[in-house]
């Protein structure tokens, strides 16, 4: 499965309510039925770190290994490729 950001959120991706909303709705049941997704971050030019966390975090605390198998990022800016490296480096750390 592929989850377009720049529909959801933009091309500045910074509101955590989407990112849940994405969350919950895509990423968690994806990873419950072992499906990869894809987050594609074609034409975002950044991102808050809080957006990221809010999209990721709790897929990664809840499914470990798993959510790190089964979730791609795919066009990430340099802005953005930092803040996932940040997010999911903080999350195999806690």
């Amino acid at each position: 499965m592929t989850i377009t950001i720049r529909k959801a959120a933009g091309t500045f991706a910074e509101n955590k309510d989407v990112a849940r909303e994405i969350r919950i709705k895509k990423i968690m049941p994806a990873i419950a039925k072992d499906r990869e997704i894809i987050l594609d971050f074609t034409d975002v030019t950044g991102a808050t770190q809080s957006f990221i966390h809010a999209l990721i975090s709790d897929a990664i605390r809840q499914n470990r290994v798993k959510a790190f198998d089964l979730l791609l990022y795919k066009n990430c800016s340099p802005i953005v490729k930092e803040i996932i490296t940040t997010v999911t480096e903080y999350m195999q750390e806690s």
